[in-house]
C-alpha cells in the first residue's frame, strides 16, 4: 500500500472511532512504519512503503486508548528521540522550556556536577548531557519499569550515571550544582480524571499525593544538602502550584527564588538558590 493510502485510512479508521488528533497519530504512525520522519511524507506519499498488517496493528492499540508514544516506542524530546513505553513517563513539550533552562546554566558553570531526581525515560538529564559535555550528570529514578528505557536512553551518552534509587534516601552525591526534578505532581484525587491515554502512564510518575506536593517536599527537604553552596534547583510544576511551592523552598532556606511561566503563559517552572 503507499503511504498517501495508508495515511487516508488511518484517519478515516481513528476519527470513525472518535480518536481525537486522528491526522496527526495517522502521519506519525504511517511514517514510522515506513521509517521516515514526519517531515518526509510529502516526499514519499506515492511510495509503496508500508506494510499493512503493522500499520493496522497500530492503528488498533491507538483505538484501544494506547498511547501514540508507547505504540511508536520512541518520542521526540529537545534534540534526540528517547525510548519510551508502559511503566516511564511520556516526554513532554513544556519539559524542554526546563531543559533549556538547565542547559543554559550549566553551560556558564565549569565542568558541573548535575542530578536529575525521578529522571524516568532520562529526556531532561540526557538531553542536558548531550548539550554539555563537560558536566557529568546523574539520572536518579526508582521505578524498575521504568528502568530499563533510562539504561537504554542512556547508553551512548557517556556523562551519564543512572542509579536506581528512591530520592527519599539521598546518594552520596556532594557538591551537585545543579538539580532538576519533573517530579510527580498530579493531586491522587485527580488521577482518575485524566485523560484515558495520561491513565496508561505510571502513576509512580504523577501521583504527587494527596495536594500534588509530596515530592517538592522532599527534594527541598531532603536534597538541599546535595547542592553546593550557591547551586541551582530547577523544578517543574503543575500551572496552579507555583505559589506553594514557592513557600515549600522558602520554608527550607532557598532563596532567589522564581516561578517561571512556559510558552502558553502557565506557571510552570520554579528555580531557586541554594
Amino acid at each position: 500500500m503507499i503511504l498517501a493510502e495508508a495515511y487516508n485510512y488511518g484517519v478515516y479508521f481513528l476519527s470513525a472511532n472518535g480518536i481525537d488528533e486522528a491526522d496527526f497519530k495517522s502521519l506519525c504512525l504511517c511514517c514510522h512504519c515506513a521509517g521516515i520522519k514526519n517531515n518526509e511524507y510529502e516526499i514519499h506519499k506515492n511510495e509503496d512503503l508500508i506494510i499493512m498488517k503493522k500499520f493496522a496493528d497500530m492503528l488498533w492499540r491507538v483505538k484501544s486508548g494506547e498511547p501514540l508514544q508507547y505504540v511508536i516506542g520512541k518520542w521526540d524530546f529537545y534534540e534526540s528521540e528517547f525510548y519510551v513505553g508502559k511503566g516511564v513517563l511520556i516526554p513532554r513539550p513544556e519539559t524542554e522550556e526546563l531543559t533549556q533552562l538547565v542547559i543554559k546554566h550549566a553551560e556558564r558553570t565549569g565542568n558541573p556536577v548535575i542530578v536529575d531526581l525521578c529522571a524516568g525515560s532520562g529526556c531532561i538529564g540526557i538531553s542536558v548531557a548531550k548539550a554539555v559535555p563537560s558536566a557529568t550528570v546523574y539520572c536518579i529514578e526508582k521505578s524498575t519499569e521504568a528502568l530499563p528505557y533510562l539504561l537504554k536512553n542512556a547508553g551512548n551518552t557517556p556523562n551519564v550515571k543512572v542509579i536506581n534509587a528512591d530520592i527519599n534516601d539521598p546518594s552520596d552525591i556532594k557538591n551537585a550544582d545543579i538539580i532538576v526534578s519533573n517530579p510527580p505532581y498530579i493531586k491522587s484525587s485527580d488521577i482518575s480524571l485524566l485523560q484515558s491515554e495520561v491513565q496508561c502512564e505510571p502513576s509512580m510518575a504523577l501521583d504527587g499525593g494527596s495536594d500534588g506536593l509530596d515530592f517538592y517536599r522532599i527534594i527541598a527537604e531532603k536534597w538541599k544538602a546535595n547542592l553546593r553552596e550557591n547551586g541551582m534547583l530547577f523544578l517543574e510544576i503543575g500551572e496552579d502550584q507555583g505559589d506553594d511551592v514557592y513557600e515549600i523552598l522558602k520554608s527550607q532556606g532557598f532563596r532567589e527564588i522564581e516561578v517561571m511561566k512556559d510558552i502558553y503563559g502557565n506557571n510552570r517552572m520554579v528555580k531557586s538558590v541554594k
